[in-house]
């Protein structure tokens, strides 16, 4: 997840994005860079417009805490917030895993 987060860092910097700016930045981490994976997402950055690809991934946002429910609101439609809300959750984790997958 650190090389995913030294490309990030280095996309927001507007550095490129090549092995060795990867490694300076997870070596600055206090983290000894493997060369493999650097190379790897080196190479599986290489056709990737991070930009749009950052516009385009779902962001999961945290709600805001739900007022106290009226005592007439029926377990029902508690059930069917929570299930909705999961869902929500659910979809975001992939569009998010499919982003980086």
């Amino acid at each position: 997840m650190e090389y995913v987060y030294a490309a990030l860092l280095l996309h927001k910097l507007k550095q490129e994005i090549n092995e060795t700016n990867v490694k300076k930045v997870v070596k600055a981490a206090g983290i000894e860079p493997d060369e493999t994976r650097v190379k790897a997402l080196v190479a599986a950055l290489s056709e990737v417009n991070i930009e749009e690809a950052l516009k385009s991934a779902p962001v999961a946002v945290a709600a805001a805490p739900a007022p106290a429910a009226a005592p007439a609101e029926a377990k029902g439609e508690k059930k069917k917030e929570k299930a909705e809300e999961k869902k929500g959750e659910e979809e975001a984790l992939a569009g998010l895993s499919s982003l980086f997958g």
